[in-house]
């Protein structure tokens, strides 16, 4: 699914014209991304949460020649589904 099928599909549903719609979702977005970068916990309830984590630094290797090698720190986004998503995913869509 594509932000444009994402709009398509808020449109049908809910009537607005298509450029208030695609502004609505940009912002939503938008919103999402700032509070991500800047660190916090996005929470969507029925949905799931997106959380922010700092790795450190690691020894790792390289898996083609198995040399030593140093994981530099970064930060990774990751996404725990609720649990309505996944009884509903388990479901095929239909809840309960």
């Amino acid at each position: 699914m594509t932000k444009i099928d994402l709009v398509e599909l808020i449109y049908g549903r809910v009537g607005s014209s298509k450029k208030e719609t695609a502004e609505v979702v940009e912002e939503v977005l938008a919103i999402i991304c700032e509070r991500l970068c800047d660190g916090e916990k996005v929470k969507i309830s029925g949905f799931g949460t997106f959380i922010v984590n700092d790795k450190r630094a690691r020894r790792g290797r390289n898996p083609q020649t198995g040399d030593p090698i140093m994981i530099e720190r970064r930060r990774v986004l990751s996404f725990k589904p609720s649990q309505v998503l996944k009884e509903m995913v388990a479901n095929g869509g239909k809840s309960g």
